[in-house]
């Protein structure tokens, strides 16, 4: 169960985000490989729907969050309420307890409300008042965010940027796909007609055939060329974490699964370095976050 079911899912996807293959494919890339996704774009591009549609098609249990500036951390991950007629405090849980959490335009809350999820992403878990709450599994946050020159934005702080695997970005569509859209069905009643293409279980059988993909050393080498090179140009402020390592891996073996290979190319490497690196480097020079990982690619040889 590997192959039929990626395509049928991206099919699925497709038929309601029109003309974004490339970032549809990196977004399921993501989610296979056990990451949390930041879509980042101008609003009414499609960001929301792409959530609401991947949690439909993989079958996740899934809570929505507008995220706003007045909104504390207990609103996400809930708060004890005491009991008068049980003289004793209950934990209300919060929406962070689902399957797939939608943290809608995280960046108009404030960086005390963005950290509530650090710790979710990272242990999958949540620790209210020294007692600790493991969350499902799978669990992932899809956040949504605007671009950080538009007013009413907290930039994320870039320990919660590691957390996310990829960023990815939908842009505007081309005519072709624009027009379709534009005389085609509303996309909000074509996600209440969608249903699940695989349920949770399958899910993670997906994610586990993924991480057995088999990787060359020569991939390695590759990847470790890649991440050395981040450090040492002197064209970023910091270079890439080993973390950031491990997510380039895990991600290329899930794009090689999903177009059907058992085994890991360079080409895959390269199909999702730009939404691995983009949101991790930052350029001692005004270069747009794409400009890097092309340039990087570039630089470097595949061995």
């Amino acid at each position: 169960m590997t192959q039929g079911s990626t395509d049928r899912i991206l099919q699925t996807i497709n038929a309601v985000i029109l003309g974004k293959q490339h970032a549809v494919k990196l977004a399921l890339s993501c989610l296979i490989a056990r990451g949390h996704l930041l879509i980042e774009d101008l609003p009414g591009v499609g960001k929301t729907t792409l959530a609401h549609t991947l949690a439909t098609t993989l079958g996740l249990r899934f809570q929505r969050v507008q995220f706003t500036s007045d909104m504390l951390p207990a609103d996400i991950l809930g708060v004890s309420i005491y009991d008068p007629e049980k003289h004793q405090f209950s934990f209300h849980r919060g929406p962070i307890f689902t399957q797939l959490l939608l943290a809608d335009e995280i960046n108009r809350a404030s960086p005390r409300t963005q950290s509530a999820l650090l710790e979710a992403m990272e242990e999958q878990q949540v620790t209210i008042e020294g007692e600790s709450y493991p969350l499902d599994d799978p669990f992932f946050v899809i956040a949504t965010q605007n671009p950080t020159h538009q007013i009413g934005t907290f930039p994320l702080p870039e320990s919660q940027l590691d957390r996310f695997l990829m960023r990815i970005q939908i842009g505007y569509p081309d005519h072709h796909a624009e027009r379709a859209l534009l005389i085609g069905e509303d996309r909000r009643q074509m996600l209440k007609q969608l249903t699940a293409d695989i349920t949770p279980d399958e899910l993670l059988e997906l994610q586990l055939s993924a991480s057995k993909i088999t990787l060359s050393d020569a991939l390695i080498d590759y990847v470790q060329v890649l991440l050395a090179y981040t450090r040492q140009t002197g064209q970023f402020y910091n270079g890439l974490s080993p973390r950031a390592g491990l997510g380039l891996i895990q991600a290329a073996r899930a794009w090689a699964m999903i177009s059907g290979r058992d085994f890991v190319i360079p080409e895959d490497v390269q199909a999702v370095f730009p939404s691995i690196v983009q949101h991790r480097l930052q350029a001692r020079e005004h270069l747009q976050s794409a400009d890097w990982a092309i340039e990087i690619l570039q630089q470097v040889a595949i061995p």
